[in-house]
């Protein structure tokens, strides 16, 4: 269970209320985002596409966008080289067929994960040499380059960097001073000196804002096809922005917005037919969908095959070719899902040794050998959820250990492996997670020195739910409900309102779905205001505590509809419509559940 914070922002509700034609709750919800001025509600509530921030204020667009123009009309041979995440297969994607908007000679390569690891290498400079590529662009990498550029410029390439990771730092007498890598332009949201109102964009975003600066700079931006273009690839930069985990504030939010309106009208046949075979109605997809639907089945081709794939069904134009295609990428995901389970249960019985010998590592470190490197991130993810500690997982690459990290909240993992960066041969990303490569020996010397470096207390290691207000029942109602929807898309950095309610009375339960997984409940608060609770968690859990609270037979008498001594917990929870059989009604979807105390 978490540490339960509610929030106490205080601000005239009413006025907001009036104001912008809200609910004085929901004027309450905009303020504990941190919304204060009128322009920041007004943005929040009707921004659009014309709302997205200028693409001069990163440092070097306009420069990288010269650069690319001179060389399509100088005839260069352009090569794209991505990722093999959603961030890279889409900024590829948009970079790609931007390009050719502009009658460039491109093409593109995707690294192989094993083979090349992440971003530009060497040897990917080397094939693009080899195929008579004069130019090379990158997208969603290339800022931690310096040798591969070096290189690069050496062998006669011009190189534009398009990136949206930390830029690498060098400390000095001075302070940390950036290195940047040898492009003749490099632009990254992250640099010091660009004037980003908003720095926190992905890969996708930088090289659509690109796009758009190529787009002003030829004087093309009002034509008919280039509007187009800008948005149907927004589709593109909105999928991209969930899956990356981007926050959903300022400009992102916006994209992922006017992505999700846009996406059932989308032309591209690959994207249409991965909809379809998930069985998605494309007029009514959320975030959710993009982050847990349509992104793993495009991760999926980057981990256990060759992210290219994905870039190909993007590419496609024959319906029936496309539809081959994305269930290839679905049948793929659903394999990865069986593998990432195996090891989640491998990485959990190395857990319990460490725990065993003595006290869990503060920092988890752990090295699966036999576990397929394509999903240590996945794996990663999932045990530092389960443990609430910043988890690196690592297993055999071509040249030694490879793997990746997670973080929580109050760690920054960027920084604590800069300060071990001699231990590896590759090492990338930002304060939440982390892609690392280094010698099979190094791993128990990395393992002590991020511990022995560690300052997290055991305070750090209790999540805090964020709640937004206590809510009667009462309040809940269908228009108050409809009106949440205009806080939408929901994910990280603007989560689902959350409320709680003490006294809440448990009259039945019910345990539902295929797995036994997830349970039903009606429930009433102090009031006696009743209505249905569900709950998706861990339901086992949920039990135990019920049972430590209530007794055996109360949990007996709580699943056959007859309770005999009143059972009130308090409740952290999100209220929804459930629609049946044509009928509305109102739903509350449990998130966490806690003693009642007064």
């Amino acid at each position: 269970m978490s540490k339960w914070m509610v929030k106490m922002k205080k601000a005239d509700f009413d006025a907001i209320a009036g104001k912008f034609g809200i609910n004085r709750i929901t004027a309450r919800l905009l303020t504990n985002r941190g919304l204060t001025t009128d322009e920041e509600i007004e943005r929040f509530l009707s921004g659009d596409a014309s709302m997205l921030h200028d693409p001069a204020q990163l440092a070097d667009m306009e420069k990288g966008a010269e650069v690319m123009l001179h060389q399509i009309s100088q005839g260069a041979r352009i090569r794209v080289i991505g990722d093999y995440d959603v961030d890279g297969i889409c900024s590829s994607y948009i970079l790609v067929k931007g390009l050719e908007l502009f009658g460039a000679d491109v093409d593109c390569c995707l690294p192989d994960r094993v083979k090349d690891g992440y971003g530009l290498s060497i040897k990917l400079v080397d094939e693009a040499v080899a195929a008579g590529r004069d130019t090379i662009i990158t997208c969603d990498n290339g800022i931690a380059a310096y040798e591969q550029i070096q290189h690069a410029k050496e062998a006669g390439l011009t190189v534009v960097v398009t990136d949206h990771h930390e830029v690498p730092f060098e400390e000095s007498a001075d302070g940390d001073r950036e290195i940047l890598p040898p492009a003749d332009a490099v632009i990254d949201p992250k640099r010091r000196d660009g004037d980003s109102s908003f720095k926190e964009i992905c890969g996708a975003v930088v090289a659509y804002k690109f796009l758009q600066m190529m787009a002003r700079l030829s004087g093309r931006e009002q034509e008919d096809e280039v509007t187009a273009f800008f948005e149907e690839m927004l589709i593109f930069a909105g999928i991209a922005t969930v899956c990356d985990v981007m926050e959903l504030r300022d400009e992102n939010r916006i994209i992922v917005k006017e992505s999700l309106k846009r996406i059932a009208h989308t032309s591209n046949a690959g994207l249409k037919a991965l909809i379809n075979v998930n069985g998605l109605d494309a007029g009514n997809m959320s975030a959710y969908h993009y982050g847990f639907v349509i992104g793993p089945c495009l991760n999926a081709t980057g981990r256990l095959d060759l992210a290219s794939r994905a870039l190909s069904l993007f590419m496609e134009n024959d319906v029936n070719e496309a539809a081959i295609m994305a269930q290839n990428l679905k049948d793929m995901n659903d394999s990865r899902k069986t593998l990432t389970v195996q090891g989640v249960n491998a990485a959990i019985a190395e857990i319990d040794k460490m725990a065993a010998e003595g006290e869990l590592p503060k920092v988890l470190v752990v090295y699966l050998p036999d576990v397929q490197e394509s999903i240590a991130g996945i794996i990663a993810g999932r045990i530092k959820e389960k443990y609430y500690r910043p988890t690196i997982i690592l297993t055999n690459g071509e040249e030694g250990a490879k793997g990746s990290g997670r973080s929580i909240e109050s760690y920054d993992m960027y920084k604590a492996l800069s300060a071990c960066k001699e231990l590896f041969t590759k090492f990338g990303g930002h304060k939440m997670a982390a892609g690392l490569s280094l010698p099979v020996e190094n791993i128990d010397i990395l393992r002590k020195r991020l511990n022995e470096q560690c300052t997290l207390t055991e305070e750090d290691f209790v999540p805090v739910l964020k709640v937004d207000m206590v809510l009667p029942f009462k309040y809940a109602d269908m228009d108050f409900v409809r009106e949440l929807e205009m806080l939408e898309p929901f994910g990280n950095g603007n989560e689902k309102p959350l409320f709680v309610q003490k006294d809440v009375r448990l009259l039945s339960g019910r345990v539902l779905g295929k797995n036994r997984n997830c349970g039903k409940y009606r429930v009433c608060d102090e009031t006696g205001r009743a209505c249905d609770m569900m709950y998706f968690g861990d339901l086992d859990n949920f039990n135990q505590f019920l049972e430590c609270e209530f007794g055996k037979d109360g949990v007996e008498e709580l699943y056959s509809g007859d309770v005999r001594k009143p059972m009130t917990i308090k409740a952290a929870f999100y209220p929804n419509i459930n629609s049946y059989m044509g009928r509305e009604s109102i739903q509350l979807v449990m998130s966490d559940f806690a003693k009642n105390t007064p």
